[in-house]
């Protein structure tokens, strides 16, 4: 069963059109990272699927349940960090999570929840006290009360430092391995690469892409750069001459005894062999796949090419 699945979802505030026809399912165990720049859509889809907007037309179901008719018990199966959450000043850390594990008559200890996400020593403190980051920390604690069946994590990473940041990760496994379907909606895509078994980019209220990195980086048809460092330069002539011959190569250059291409991401074999061929030995080679940044890069900047001129 999908863990959410979108179907023709279209929002529009006024004249001004969130989502386009958005259809997207989130397989139950994956860690789905939703990428898109600031004022794709990407929380407003998060809003449709906890009801708080309506969508103007389609429709959505949350862990098999329509977001409609019953998001109740959509929302106690849920854990949500939102983008935009405000913690009560007065109350102290520990105050605020006894608070959700009584709403959703859960049994954790405050106490441990706290050591989860780092803020045992201030659990006892007022939240109104605490650095943006220690308040990111426990609103992820308050999401993770109950054990939820399906994370939604919006801009999780927002005020973390480094160590943060690596906690917040190690939480999203941990919590994928005990069963949980891990939505994790950024624009940082060091961050989403690192942990997400799929990716969908949103732009301009429109699903471009959906796949795993490796896929995506496969559809933009991205070259694979590899370096190859030849035993000695004698040879580098015939070796470029040999590797500039293949169908699946678009660039060779030469440094010295090290040549760079760009090539297919399949086609190491081949350059290798062509070096071999040529008469020159290969001394060492590596390879650099292209970054998510870059993919997503490739598949925004083709997005805005294909757009009408009456869009833009």
């Amino acid at each position: 069963m999908a863990a959410i699945e979108l179907d023709g979802v279209t929002k529009q505030f006024g004249s001004l059109t969130a989502l386009q026809g958005v259809d997207l399912t989130v397989e139950e165990g994956e860690i789905f990272g939703f990428l898109g720049p600031n004022g794709a859509g990407k929380s407003t889809t998060i809003n449709i699927l906890l009801d708080f907007v309506r969508a103007t037309d389609g429709s959505a179901t949350v862990l098999g349940h329509d977001i409609h008719e019953e998001p109740k018990r959509i929302r106690a199966r849920t854990g949500v960090l939102p983008e935009g959450y405000d913690v009560y000043d007065r109350l102290t850390g520990r105050q605020h999570l006894s608070f959700v594990i009584e709403s959703k008559d859960a049994d954790e200890d405050p106490d441990e929840l706290a050591e989860r996400v780092g803020i045992a020593d201030a659990i006892d403190r007022k939240a109104g006290g605490y650095s943006k980051g220690m308040q990111q920390r426990l609103v992820l604690a308050m999401a993770l009360v109950g054990e939820p069946d399906l994370l939604i994590l919006d801009e999780p990473t927002t005020g973390l430092d480094p160590n943060g940041a690596r906690l917040m990760r190690e939480l999203i496994r941990e919590e994928n391995e005990r069963g949980a379907t891990v939505f994790f909606s950024s624009h940082i895509l060091g961050q989403v690469e690192a942990v997400c078994d799929t990716v969908g980019i949103l732009q301009n209220g429109r699903l471009i892409a959906k796949d795993s990195v490796a896929g995506l980086r496969e559809a933009a048809a991205g070259d694979t750069v590899l370096r190859v460092t030849l035993a000695d330069g004698d040879g580098t002539d015939a070796a470029v001459a040999a590797i500039e011959g293949l169908d699946e190569v678009s660039t060779v250059t030469a440094d010295g005894t090290t040549l760079t291409i760009g090539c297919d991401s399949d086609a190491k074999m081949a350059v290798l062999n062509a070096v071999e061929e040529s008469g020159s030995e290969v001394a060492n080679f590596e390879t650099e796949e292209a970054s998510l940044d870059e993919v997503f890069a490739a598949y925004t900047e083709q997005q805005e090419q294909d757009r009408p001129e009456a869009d833009v």
